[in-house]
């Protein structure tokens, strides 16, 4: 799509990568535009089942460019630019797989775990930095860890600004897995594959009622789910699948 983004697609996943790596996939203007316009892509494209989003070379990204100087009105970046792309990760109705090699810092940690799951390097690390510069976590970073680890956990990995490596991201459910450095590009994309031939109607729904349930009550999500149910129930798929399941076949869904 440009020369700092890559987008690529193939059997029903697209990967969306950062490619700055000369500056550690930090994010400027051109880069938060870009990675909107990669996730409307994949949005739209009714082929795409599953995504990945990464970063080139040595680490997912490090953050915002701070070499590119600070921007004192950083309020309105953050409204105007960075959150389209937080809910671009999380609107898109489709899984999205973040795949992180080396590290994930700053505003770049706030975008791995906006997405729906997280695959890291066994030698990577996440790490909210911002106390070390005298900043809030930002880009719904809070939001993020004290709903992931609750509030304490959260409040001391930030204030700290502690490295998390991989092991310990699994072990705290920031991260799902850990794999070998070598293997991350490969195991990522294998696991959108996978997701990619389950029932997409499903994926949708089953991702907006679970983000809906992450600030909601009870009810409300049980509203939800009960009235996607209605419509998913005698779907293509929904027969698809049934029959499989009794034909002792893989199903092949076509996204109705």
């Amino acid at each position: 799509m440009s020369d700092i983004i890559k987008y690529e697609q193939a059997d029903g996943v697209a990967v969306i990568t950062l490619h700055r790596p000369d500056a550690m996939n930090s994010f400027n203007t051109e880069l938060r535009a870009a990675v909107v316009d990669a996730f409307a892509k994949a949005a739209s494209d009714e082929s795409v089942r599953a995504v990945v989003f990464t970063g080139e070379g040595r680490c997912f990204s490090a953050g915002a460019d701070l070499k590119a100087g600070i921007d004192r009105d950083v309020e309105a970046i953050l409204q105007a630019e960075y959150r389209p792309v937080q809910e671009a990760i999380a609107s898109i109705p489709k899984p999205v797989i973040a795949a992180v090699p080396g590290s994930a810092a700053g505003i770049g940690l706030s975008m791995a775990l906006q997405c729906d799951l997280l695959i890291m390097a066994d030698n990577a690390f996440l790490l909210s930095p911002f106390t070390t510069i005298s900043l809030v976590p930002d880009g719904g970073l809070n939001w993020l860890l004290v709903r992931q680890l609750g509030y304490r956990r959260a409040f001391q990995l930030s204030v700290e600004s502690e490295r998390i490596p991989a092991d310990r991201c699994v072990e705290l459910g920031l991260a799902n897995k850990a794999v070998p450095a070598e293997e991350l590009q490969n195991a990522a994309r294998e696991w959108a594959l996978a997701l990619a031939k389950r029932a997409p109607l499903s994926l949708a729904a089953t991702k907006k009622v679970m983000r809906l349930a992450a600030d909601s009550d009870w009810s409300t999500a049980y509203d939800l789910e009960a009235k996607l149910q209605g419509q998913l129930l005698g779907s293509e798929d929904n027969e698809e699948g049934i029959q499989a399941f009794f034909d002792k076949r893989a199903p092949e869904f076509k996204g109705r």
